[in-house]
């Protein structure tokens, strides 16, 4: 009988590399030894993809999970009904493989929900191709999983090397994310900043909130969203009892953490966290949300139609996601 945390992870577009990064990762046995993997997708990509890995590992396609093993050598998948799926031409963009990516998302949900799995990891998908399918509501992976969950506050993490990178806002124009740093939004982020710090046993408590501006406003001769908006939710969240400090100059944000001044940062718009992320450690890092009832981690990449079918990207990041989901999952049941 199965003991360990059942990991749902889901392959992503099946014209991306998602099937790939997946058999690579669980070609390695250790994933076995402390999980229980189940992977949401298509059973021919997944097969067409083990001749990337030096294992002689099977694909086997489960119609419920119970019917799951759970055992190495043999990776179960939970398939969905979609036809044409294989026939899904590697590094195109299509409705059908966007209609397939969202449908892994939604029933990896659904398990999550009924407890029948304790965590999920998400391959990348294409948002061009999910819109083709018809899902234009949603911008990525986040807004699925607050929509489904019914989750109102909650933001999107980036982790790389000890740092973890929390966004006010993410996939929307820049001129909108100037918008969306309200009072009201960066202290709900502070706030959630504050959970990892509990969350995830981060040795330094203190928060870091970044600028807007250059120079953070250089006293409102940038711009004055520092002023109206930025310290006085630094200053209420102080007022709370809450480790926080700034606004954090944008350009000197990152290499102060890296000198160990801090280690959680909440950024104020997507480019400002994800471009430092992938400079420190482009395979490496990893996306998760917080805030969500569930437990949901990430590959911080996309879908690489530029080398998808060829065996050459890499599955570190999907090793990360996965070793992170792992983890959570296990300090919550111990929690619990």
């Amino acid at each position: 009988m199965n003991t360990k945390p059942i990991i749902g992870i889901t392959m992503g577009d099946p014209a991306g590399i998602g099937a790939e990064i997946v058999v690579k990762a669980l070609s390695n046995e250790k994933y076995y030894h402390r999980a229980a993997p189940v992977v949401l997708g298509d059973k021919e990509r997944l097969q067409q993809s083990l001749k990337f890995v030096e294992q002689p590992l099977k694909v086997r396609a489960i119609e419920d999970l119970s019917e799951a093993k759970f055992k190495y050598g043999v990776i179960d998948v939970l398939e969905s009904d979609i036809p044409g799926i294989s026939d899904v031409t590697y590094g195109q963009v299509s409705a059908v493989a966007g209609k397939s990516a969202v449908a892994y998302v939604f029933k990896a949900i659904e398990l999550a929900q009924a407890q029948k799995i304790a965590a999920i990891v998400t391959g990348p998908l294409n948002k061009e191709a999910i819109h083709l399918a018809g899902y234009n509501q949603y911008s990525g992976h986040t807004e699925i999983f607050a929509e489904k969950t019914n989750t109102s506050d909650y933001a999107m993490m980036l982790a790389v090397n000890d740092l973890y990178v929390i966004h006010v806002s993410t996939h929307c124009s820049l001129r909108q994310a100037c918008d969306k740093a309200t009072k009201s939004r960066i202290k709900k982020v502070i706030d959630l900043a504050n959970e990892v710090v509990k969350t995830y046993s981060i040795s330094n408590p203190l928060i870091a909130v970044a600028g807007l501006n250059p120079h953070s406003g250089e006293g409102g001769a940038f711009g004055t969203e520092e002023i109206e908006q930025i310290i006085p939710a630094i200053e209420e969240s102080l007022a709370k009892g809450m480790k926080v400090m700034g606004p954090v100059p944008p350009d000197s944000l990152f290499v102060r953490a890296k000198k160990g001044e801090y280690q959680v940062m909440i950024v104020m718009y997507h480019d400002q966290g994800h471009i430092p992320v992938k400079v420190i450690g482009f395979d490496e890092g990893i996306n998760t949300s917080i805030g969500l009832p569930i437990i949901r981690t990430s590959v911080d990449h996309g879908t690489a139609f530029e080398i998808a079918g060829k065996g050459i990207a890499s599955a570190a990041s999907m090793e990360a996601a996965l070793n992170l989901a792992i983890d959570l999952a296990v300090n919550k049941e111990r929690k619990e």
